[in-house]
């Protein structure tokens, strides 16, 4: 997949078939939208080409607006990859974009800079100022450019009517990691670099990495413990993953990140890992004292070995 930058000077040789959208996540509905996008380009032998944006347009609209978002950046574009579309560019989502129509978008944008020839909307999604015109409008603007515009089908499947971000993100706040992983079609991650902790780990036999995350904007699993597994230097570890507040210890204050790797003995601080969610094991809990602390981290290494045995 080739990637554009709205300032890089773009290849107009090529005629496109495109789709416009924030893909946060790159999900199963983003990614039945995409394969139609595909379909129709070959049919038409055109390249493929989606537009996403490089920060969330409400945090543009939105002063106080606090994005909490299933993918970086650099995540999406990764992601999107994957799909086998041809070529990706990412806007930058300004008060100018947002100020245009929706005529004046498809218009001055898509047709004129970028050479697109037929557009796929998705089956709920609007486009321009205010979001105020619909599918209708867009065909009819089309006509008028000629551009072709094309409505997209609703995916649907007989677990679920609808699929959205929104509804990933509630999963990963609800802990249901399973559902989110299926829903996203690859484990929910974090990536972070590993800073120095209290130690106290070391000295109970379960040595944690302390993770800071690298997007504060990314959204954080609920409180917990999960069972995970940890991209380093290229290799893949399993895992346990504790976020929370340390209630048995009582020291930090703030919101934790500890993963204990199994079977691993390297120094990686100030290195990034990524966690990969796998399933959601219990809730975090304060312990009357270290040894039931320790008793209780020994029944989760086994729960996590179990599951994780089960996955890779």
């Amino acid at each position: 997949m080739i990637i554009y930058k709205s300032e890089d000077k773009f290849d107009r040789s090529n005629e496109y078939v495109a789709t416009v959208g924030f893909f946060d996540g790159v999900h199963r509905g983003h990614r039945f939208l995409l394969d139609e996008l595909k379909k129709v380009a070959d049919s038409q032998r055109r390249k493929s080409l989606v537009f996403t944006f490089s920060q969330h347009p409400r945090k543009v609209l939105h002063d106080n607006f606090q994005p909490v978002l299933l993918n970086s950046l650099d995540e999406k574009l990764a992601q999107l990859a994957t799909t086998g579309i041809d070529v990706c560019v990412v806007l930058n989502f300004t008060l100018e974009l947002a100020a245009l129509s929706a005529h004046d978008f498809l218009k001055q944008v898509l047709f004129d800079k970028y050479n697109v020839r037929t557009l796929i909307v998705g089956h709920d999604h609007r486009l321009g100022h205010n979001r105020e015109e619909g599918f209708e409008d867009y065909f009819r603007y089309g006509e008028e450019m000629g551009m072709e515009v094309i409505k997209a089908r609703r995916f649907v499947t007989d677990e679920y009517s609808h699929i959205s971000s929104s509804e990933i993100r509630l999963a990963l706040q609800k802990g249901e990691i399973a559902k989110a992983n299926n829903l996203l079609t690859y484990p929910y991650t974090l990536t972070g670099k590993v800073i120095n902790g209290f130690q106290v780990g070391r000295k109970i036999g379960f040595p944690t990495a302390n993770l800071k995350p690298d997007n504060s904007e990314k959204l954080v699993p609920s409180p917990g413990v999960y069972a995970v597994q940890i991209v380093w230097n290229g290799r893949s570890y399993n895992g346990m993953m504790n976020i929370g507040f340390r209630p048995t210890l009582n020291n930090g204050g703030g919101l934790s990140f500890e993963v204990h790797i199994f079977d691993f003995e390297e120094n990686i601080y100030n290195q990034t890992i990524a966690i990969k969610f796998i399933r959601k094991i219990r809730e975090e809990q304060k312990f009357k004292n270290v040894d039931a602390l320790i008793e209780q981290l020994i029944y989760d290494k086994q729960i996590v070995l179990n599951i994780l045995g089960k996955k890779v």
